[in-house]
């Protein structure tokens, strides 16, 4: 038995750094040809910037939560009236970054336009007022179909789910300039659009890399069971951290079962052991 979750383990693995060796070779492919292939490269957009007033009509008055956390709520509501649906994130608290590297990361995830990225519309950052406007996505979280969904996805919508999210990670980590560290990869922050497609949401801890610079001294980031282990050796960090965690959400969209689950025997508590 357990030579054989080595072995899964290992595929697993080895599957995540295939997809990832992949597409590193053919970037330069995929930009010329992204408009056949529709992978959604496009021309930098920078987010618009939107007053209070706007997105307190555009919510009705943040009327329709559809979820959120400890530092921020999301709310659904309409622009160009009303013929654009859209997702309000509500930050409760900024981080510590401060508001200049607010205002940096909103023009740097602005011009992440790639159809694996949830699209940044626009922001608002008037008086303590933080917010942020997203494409709207109907279908919920990668979390919400792997682990709550009556059915399963099959292996075909798998393997297409795993592709959506490693040509995104991809994009962060080859294509923008400057480079993003997402630091937050996990199947919450995956959401899934009306046609079914994976992309990458929830840029609250991401960091951006200067040209030139490989890595980076900050904070521990992330979620448990998801964190690589650079996190907890006070060394540098780097794109590689986001690579960790993809192979962490491959394992789940593999297995269908997060990889930490406490409700189970000891023994079959953590996935890849």
């Amino acid at each position: 038995m357990m030579v054989t979750v080595i072995v899964a383990t290992c595929l697993t693995f080895g599957f995540a750094l295939a997809i990832f060796l992949i597409y590193r070779h053919q970037i330069q492919h995929y930009r010329k040809m992204s408009e056949d292939r529709n992978l959604g490269l496009s021309e930098e957009i920078v987010p618009q910037l939107y007053s209070y007033n706007d997105l307190q009509k555009a919510t009705r008055s943040f009327s329709e939560e559809l979820g959120g956390g400890a530092f921020a709520r999301v709310y659904k509501g309409a622009i160009c009236s009303g013929t654009r649906i859209i997702a309000v994130k509500r930050l409760e608290k900024v981080m510590d970054e401060g508001e200049r590297e607010f205002r940096r990361m909103m023009r740097a995830t602005g011009r992440t336009h790639q159809r694996n990225l949830v699209r940044l519309i626009g922001f608002c950052d008037e008086g303590s007022s933080r917010l942020l406007i997203y494409e709207y996505m109907s279908n919920g979280s990668l979390a919400d179909l792997l682990f709550k969904a009556e059915r399963q996805p099959c292996w075909n919508e798998r393997l297409r789910i795993a592709l959506d999210v490693a040509r995104g990670i991809c994009y962060l980590q080859e294509d923008c300039e400057p480079h993003i560290i997402h630091c937050d990869i996990k199947p919450g922050n995956i959401l899934m659009n009306d046609s079914w497609t994976a992309k990458i949401s929830d840029f609250g801890l991401a960091k951006l890399l200067m040209p030139n610079q490989t890595g980076t001294f900050i904070g521990i980031r992330g979620t448990g069971g998801y964190v690589a282990p650079e996190w907890l050796k006070n060394t540098p960090i780097s794109v590689k951290v986001d690579v960790f965690s993809y192979g962490m959400v491959l394992l789940e969209i593999i297995c269908c079962r997060r990889n930490i689950k406490l409700e189970v025997p000891s023994d079959q508590m953590i996935l890849y052991e």
